[in-house]
């Protein structure tokens, strides 16, 4: 129980601590991988990401809701092989209404205030990614399998 305490934890200050991950989407047979601004819900049930509604990640989620996101510490120095860790979150993407929910707005402004323009924007297209499974890797081969409910 400790060691997963400990994981969470983990978990938990690198989903708060860090600013960008990489979705990975599908479509037509062909992975996609982008760069995205994210915050997590407090529970960590949930990443959000904003998008314009005309990208290839937004169609690809639309046809497929299901995607993956990857975040990391990583410093790029030898020292990561002992010190990095990374999670892959896997789930299922929605599009949040900005109007019914302003408190995901909220949060994702508190972390990317130089996106607010963006995000209220018109075209921007707000994505709730409603997590499955995390894949929590330290030391490059040790896994750990967080389910959530």
């Amino acid at each position: 129980m400790i060691e997963t305490d400990l994981i969470w934890n983990q978990l938990h200050q690198l989903l708060m601590s860090q600013r960008f991950a990489v979705v990975a989407t599908y479509s037509n047979g062909q992975p996609y991988a982008s760069l995205v601004a994210f915050v997590a819900k407090d529970d960590l049930a949930e990443l959000i990401f904003v998008t314009r509604d005309d990208t290839r990640k937004y169609k690809n989620l639309m046809n497929e809701p299901r995607a993956a996101m990857m975040i990391d510490n990583r410093s790029n120095k030898a020292s990561d092989i002992d010190s990095a860790f990374a999670v892959t979150a896997c789930g299922d993407a929605d599009v949040v209404d900005k109007i019914q929910s302003p408190e995901i707005i909220d949060l994702y402004v508190a972390k990317h205030p130089q996106l607010e323009e963006f995000v209220l924007s018109p075209r921007a297209a707000v994505i709730g990614l409603k997590i499955k499974t995390y894949y929590f890797v330290k030391q490059f081969q040790n896994v750990h399998e967080i389910k959530l409910k």
